[in-house]
């Protein structure tokens, strides 16, 4: 099982990814992500569910048209962890994408 990430291991980690901050009352990192439209948000999201299946790292996420708000946290160890962080770098290059 992975190890959760020390709260200085996480901030250092958040430091390094654009736009992702500590979620809300919970040990996560959460981003949200803005598109041109329903169909460029919906494709990112077919882009990173390919990434997590790869992975077998699941993200948390809602979508309302050209949004998507994506939650990160290990649930089997309680938290962040570096799976989050490498899911995390992984959907930031998914977005990149035209």
């Amino acid at each position: 099982m992975p190890t959760l990430l020390t709260d200085a291991a996480r901030r250092d980690a958040l430091a390094g990814l654009a736009g992702w901050r500590e979620a809300s009352g919970r040990n996560a990192i959460a981003k949200e992500f803005r598109f041109k439209d329903f169909a460029h948000a919906f494709a990112f999201m077919t882009r990173v569910a390919q990434v997590a299946e790869a992975m077998d790292h699941h993200p948390e996420w809602s979508n309302v048209y050209n949004r998507v708000a994506i939650t990160l946290a290990t649930h089997d160890a309680g938290g962040v962890t570096t799976k989050d962080i490498e899911l995390a770098q992984a959907i930031d290059q998914a977005a990149a994408v035209p």
